[in-house]
């Protein structure tokens, strides 16, 4: 009985792949991966080469995959996987320099559904903060509904371009802004950034508001992330800086590492930053950015909460709204990457409209205005 019992342990475990060319870090990631009883480390390999034959032949719940590695590198190898559509569920690890940000936002477009950052302290490395996040991380992405081949429609940009000017002109005929002050306030974690891909781009220069943007990331890939969406949208998206003034048609990314706010100075709203502990286990922390908003001088806060683990940006939101009108938009379970922190402030009855992911860029500007 006791066999069979083992037995039936292993086989529900979520089956692992590593893959990276340092053996050290094979071996760390196995022993955390391994000390977890929902996981199981079945295969490794040492470049992107030796992955892909396993790919080929054999399923995994989720692959640990490397950037930089001789003969296929990580890059590469998620290229391959989607042109020969192999499904599925990866977690990068990523190097914290400026060159691996843009590499860890390529990766993210082309289908990895999150990233943990390599640390090159090894006490880190192996301590248990480290472990925690890597597995915390880990079971978001083998739990995810989304692989690295989406099963979401792709909508040309052209197309994208051209019913945003539809509905802008819809709204200025419809809904003409009139009055008050109006903010979009942002969260997501992950599979947020390919979420932003689908919403920011679709938003109008002409929007009659700020938005602010808490993505959970490390320091050092805000910037890339931000850059990366400045490239594909209309609205100037920048890395939100300390004393930034906050100016309609402009969206805010908090930097990664700290935790953002909003304060008024000299009867305007400014970017201010702590850089308090890590809440709710994440820093930036949405709850922060929500909570700063009850004495900002905006009469009416259009908050959003997208895919994501966790429950972050529930209590920000259900605090603001005693002290604010608010207007809460939140993704559906059918699109969320991770349907956690959707799902967490829909549990609250707060929320004004549960859309699909598709539907969310439409929704605010319906909400907002335009100018």
């Amino acid at each position: 009985m006791g066999m069979l019992a083992n037995a039936n342990s292993v086989k529900n475990k979520k089956k692992i792949l590593i893959v990276d060319d340092s053996a050290l870090m094979r071996r760390v990631m196995c022993d955390i991966i391994n000390s977890d009883e929902r996981f199981q480390v079945v295969e490794q390999a040492f470049d992107g080469e030796a992955a892909y034959a396993l790919l080929k032949k054999n399923q995994y719940d989720g692959v640990v995959l490397d950037v930089n590695m001789p003969k296929i590198n990580g890059i590469q190898l998620l290229r391959i996987l989607q042109k020969d559509k192999i499904r599925v569920r990866i977690m990068m690890a990523s190097t914290d320099t400026r060159e691996g940000a843009s590499v860890t936002m390529e990766a993210l477009d082309l289908g990895a559904i999150d990233f943990i950052e390599k640390p090159a302290n090894i006490v880190y490395l192996k301590g248990d903060e480290f472990k925690k996040k890597f597995l915390d991380i880990l079971q978001a992405v083998v739990t995810s509904r989304q692989t690295n081949i989406s099963s979401l429609p792709v909508i040309p940009r052209q197309k994208q371009e051209e019913n945003t000017k539809k509905l802008v002109s819809l709204v200025r005929k419809s809904a003409p802004v009139v009055g008050g002050q109006k903010l979009v306030a942002l969260a997501c974690s992950t599979g947020g950034p390919k979420a932003l891909q689908n919403v920011i781009p679709r938003l109008p220069a002409e929007l009659a508001a700020p938005v602010l943007i808490v993505q959970h990331m490390p320091k050092g890939f805000t910037q890339s992330l931000a850059e990366r969406l400045d490239s594909l949208s209309p609205m100037k998206v920048k890395e939100a800086a300390e004393g930034d003034v906050l100016e309609n048609g402009t969206i805010y990314i908090s930097m990664g590492g700290k935790h953002m706010n909003v304060v008024t100075k000299a009867g305007k709203s400014t970017i201010t930053y702590t850089d308090e502990p890590p809440r709710e286990g994440v820093k930036p922390c949405a709850n922060y950015m929500y909570e700063s908003l009850k004495t900002s001088n905006y009469s009416q806060i259009v908050c959003v909460v997208l895919t994501g683990m966790g429950a972050d940006g529930t209590k920000g939101i259900v605090n603001l709204e005693t002290a604010k009108k608010i207007h809460v938009i939140a993704q559906d379970e059918e699109t969320s990457t991770v349907y956690g922190m959707p799902k967490a402030i829909a549990a609250t009855g707060l929320v004004n409209q549960v859309v699909a992911l598709d539907d969310v860029a439409q929704e605010i500007i319906m909400n907002v205005g335009v100018r």
